[in-house]
């Protein structure tokens, strides 16, 4: 697993969480953040939603994606860079 963090145009960081399994069905990303919808046998598969909810919350964006090279998928999601409070 790879995590990694960069700022990008606009006041905006992105974060991205990679790991080197066997990706994701592309037929399923188009929902992955929806509640209920899972790729893994067990679980509930509200984690992803909770984690859009939680991330939209702040103005971000998320979304996942298979690394081009064919190993693995990507979760990347953008936040806001927070600026510093100017005391009155």
């Amino acid at each position: 697993m790879e995590i990694s963090a960069a700022q990008v145009e606009g006041g905006w960081v992105e974060l991205a969480v990679k790991d080197t399994g066997i990706g994701i069905d592309p037929d399923q990303l188009p929902d992955l953040f929806e509640p209920f919808v899972t790729t893994k046998g067990e679980g509930t598969g509200i984690g992803l939603t909770i984690s859009k909810t939680i991330v939209e919350a702040h103005g971000g964006r998320i979304w996942a994606e298979n690394n081009p090279d064919g190993g693995g998928a990507c979760i990347r999601f953008t936040l806001p860079v927070a600026r510093p409070e100017v005391a009155a």
